[in-house]
């Protein structure tokens, strides 16, 4: 038998990848069958808001500069004046110290994620991880040598404290904490980012320390509360990751950051590891024009009704219709319970041509995950394919009693 011409762990990942990208895939042969308009995609977390006013303001003027260097390598960090920007607004947004010393620009909030988990791991060490969880995760820490171990939520979908007290073991490095959820769109309590911050200061010593990964990414997409909870400023060793991709509603231009407050413990040499890493994963710095845009609306934010009125219309719906779901404080995501097996029930609402991807994929079975930021007439056309879709299961399960 001939060898794998690829390696034979990624052989063995592209069969088990992401749900995500295989509910596309379904999609776009779909929509290539019976036209984009009757197709109701809910798969992808693509953000589709209006990017701010101030973005477009902020890209003319960097544009409008002819300042050649401006294209050049710069430091693997990121250009002072955009970390001194990040730097203010995460200060603002978490109500506490940060400075431009603690800030890596990075490609994207993957990109973050990838070069933190490298600069902390040994092989073997652990990384926490709450389900449901987003499914790429398992591949950033193996790539970085390390072990996901999962810890459960309870029945609203908050970490169960107590489960997580007993996952930590000798070999837990990290925990990965993201709030608001990607893929229930869950915003953690106060009341829960200050139990887990007491759990890990029980952990955490110099002798072995224990990392908090904020995966940051959606807390600024938030309906119901004014300021989400952050866990970061309540530990010793906190990480933040996060990036513009869903803030300014641009994901496809690849800028994000990590952000370490200057009270870490050897906080110098984590930067220094992460500058490196930055550049020798591949990354070498974030783009530079992105940098100096960033520089200018470090804190803008896109139109946020515009998700909440998406998240109202279809929550409101299903629930009318009879499905179990929580409504969503925060992110862009539904993730109601499935009437019968998840993966059954995306085959049979692909049947009525909308497109969901199944709780499994996530880690959590007994659910599907939509994603609402869509085009507001897919979600109008989509509501009687997800009446007739539900009750298809329930006139099945009559016929069979």
């Amino acid at each position: 038998m001939p060898a794998l011409p690829i390696a034979e762990k990624v052989a063995h990942d592209i069969k088990s990848a992401s749900w995500v990208r295989e509910m596309f895939e379904r999609g776009r042969r779909l929509k290539a069958r019976l036209g984009d308009e009757n197709v109701y995609d809910f798969s992808l977390g693509n953000p589709n808001a209006e990017p701010p006013r101030e973005f477009f303001d902020a890209m003319r003027m960097c544009a409008a500069e002819h300042n050649p260097p401006m294209h050049r390598y710069m430091s693997n960090n990121g250009y002072e004046e955009t970390r001194s920007a990040v730097a203010r607004f995460v200060s603002r947004e978490y109500r506490a110290p940060y400075d431009a010393g603690g800030v890596i620009m990075t490609a994207g909030a993957a990109a973050a994620l990838n070069v933190a988990l490298r600069a902390i791991l040994n092989p073997g060490d652990e990384v926490i991880v709450f389900e449901p969880y987003f499914p790429e995760y398992r591949f950033y820490i193996e790539q970085a040598q390390g072990r996901m171990v999962v810890a459960p939520t309870d029945d609203s979908l908050q970490p169960d404290l107590e489960a997580f007290d007993r996952a930590i073991t000798p070999r837990t490095r990290a925990i990965i904490v993201n709030s608001p959820n990607n893929p229930t769109g869950v915003v953690y309590s106060e009341r829960t980012c200050r139990g887990l911050a007491e759990l890990v200061a029980r952990r955490d010593s110099d002798e072995r320390p224990l990392y908090v990964l904020c995966d940051d990414i959606y807390r600024r997409l938030i309906y119901d509360i004014d300021w989400c909870p952050a866990l970061a400023p309540l530990v010793r060793r906190s990480i933040v990751v996060s990036s513009y991709s869903k803030d300014l509603s641009v994901p496809g231009e690849r800028i994000g950051y990590l952000a370490m407050a200057a009270n870490i413990p050897q906080r110098d040499l984590l930067v220094a590891a992460t500058a490196m890493l930055n550049r020798t994963l591949g990354f070498v710095n974030a783009p530079a024009f992105m940098q100096r845009v960033i520089a200018r609306c470090a804190d803008a934010l896109c139109d946020v009704n515009f998700y909440r009125e998406n998240r109202d219309l279809l929550c409101g719906a299903l629930r009318d219709f009879g499905y179990e779901l929580n409504t969503p404080g925060g992110a862009f995501y539904a993730f109601p319970r499935s009437p019968i097996d998840d993966i059954e029930f995306i085959d049979v609402l692909t049947r009525h041509n909308i497109l969901a991807v199944p709780g499994s994929g996530f880690g959590r079975p007994g659910h599907f995950r939509l994603s609402y930021c869509v085009d507001r007439k897919t979600i109008e056309r989509s509501l009687p394919a997800f009446d007739a879709a539900l009750r298809e299961c329930r006139d099945a399960r009559v016929a069979a009693s």
